[in-house]
C-alpha cells in the first residue's frame, strides 16, 4: 500500500519540514492542498515549482498528487452562471492540472464543495451540461500532462452536487475521458450510508475509482474513531490496488503531526497482520 498524508495536516510547519516528517513517520507520499503553497497556487513561479518537488525528492517522499483545489484564489465556480467566472476556474483548474505533472504527482482530486454548489433558480440538466463541458477541458489537460483528474463525491451536508460514487461515476461517464475518474472517501461513504468495502467492489472493477482518501466519519483521521478500516484494506491488498490512499483528517486531535503518527501505525499496523495472516479483526 502506499499511504500518503494530505499535508494541511502540517500546514503550520514549512513545505521541507512537512515532507521530513511524513517520510520519517512512514508514509510514502504527500497529497498538496494548493492553498498551502500560495494564495495563487497557479502561478507558482517555475524556481518554487522546482524548489516543491525537491524538497519531497530529498526527504525521500513523493508528492501524490494534489487535492482541496479551488480554495483560492477566491470566487471561482465549476457552476455558476457566469460566462466569465466560468472561464477563469476553467484557467485555474488547468494551471493546477500542470502543477500537479510539474511536481511529479499522479492525481487530482477535486472536492471544493463550495465552489460547486448548484445556483438556485437553475435548471439542473443546464448547470450539469456546462460541468461537464468545463471539465472536458480539463481532461484533455489532464490527459496531456499524464496526470489522472478524480471528481469526490461529497456528503449533501457539504454540497448539492455530486453526493454519491454513482452520481460521481455518472458525471464522468458524461465527460467521457480516460483522464477524468472518481475516487473513494470513506467519510463521505459513511455520509451516503453506503459500506466503503461494497463500493469499492461495485464500482473498481470497471475502472472508475483511481484514488482513495482514509478518514473517520468523526472527521478525525483512521485510528481516531468507530470506524474500522481493516475490510478496505484487505479489499484494496486484495485486488492489487496500485493507487494512492491518502489520510484526510479534518480535525487533528491533539494536533496535526501527532494525528498523522498515530494514523499512519494504525494503517500499517493493520497491513502487517493482513499480510501476515490474513486477519480482519483489526
Amino acid at each position: 500500500m502506499r499511504f500518503a498524508l494530505c499535508n494541511e495536516v502540517l500546514r503550520e510547519r514549512p513545505f521541507d519540514e512537512q515532507c521530513r516528517l511524513a517520510a520519517e513517520l512512514g508514509y510514502s507520499g504527500l497529497e498538496v492542498a494548493p492553498f498551502t503553497l500560495a494564495e495563487e497556487p497557479h502561478r507558482l513561479s517555475s524556481s518554487r515549482r522546482q524548489e516543491v518537488r525537491r524538497a519531497a525528492e530529498q526527504a525521500g517522499i513523493r508528492i501524490a498528487g494534489l487535492h482541496w483545489l479551488l480554495v483560492t484564489p477566491a470566487g471561482l465556480s465549476v457552476t455558476s452562471g457566469e460566462a466569465s467566472v466560468l472561464q477563469r476556474t476553467q484557467e485555474v483548474l488547468c494551471s493546477l492540472v500542470e502543477l500537479c505533472a510539474e511536481l511529479g504527482g499522479e492525481v487530482l482530486v477535486h472536492g471544493s464543495p463550495k465552489q460547486r454548489m448548484l445556483p438556485e433558480g437553475e435548471e439542473a440538466g443546464t448547470v450539469r451540461a456546462r460541468v461537464v463541458e468545463l471539465f472536458r477541458k480539463v481532461a484533455e489537460r489532464a490527459e496531456a500532462y499524464g496526470v489522472t483528474y478524480c471528481i469526490e463525491p461529497l456528503g449533501c451536508q457539504e454540497t448539492n452536487f455530486i453526493n454519491t460514487l454513482g452520481d460521481a461515476v455518472g458525471l464522468a461517464r458524461e465527460v467521457d475521458s480516460p483522464a477524468f475518474k472518481t475516487m473513494l472517501d470513506t467519510k463521505a461513504a459513511a455520509a451516503e450510508g453506503a459500506d466503503p468495502v461494497e463500493l469499492w467492489e461495485r464500482w473498481s472493477p470497471s475502472g472508475w475509482i483511481a484514488h482513495v482518501h482514509l478518514n473517520d466519519r468523526n472527521l478525525r483521521a483512521p485510528g481516531q474513531g468507530q470506524d474500522r478500516f481493516s475490510p478496505l484494506l484487505r479489499a484494496l491488498m486484495e485486488a492489487n490496488y496500485q493507487g494512492w490512499a491518502s489520510v484526510e483528517p479534518f480535525e487533528y486531535r491533539p494536533d496535526g503531526p501527532t494525528t498523522a503518527a498515530r494514523a499512519i501505525g494504525y494503517l500499517q499496523g493493520i497491513c502487517e497482520v493482513l499480510e501476515g495472516d490474513g486477519g480482519t479483526t483489526v
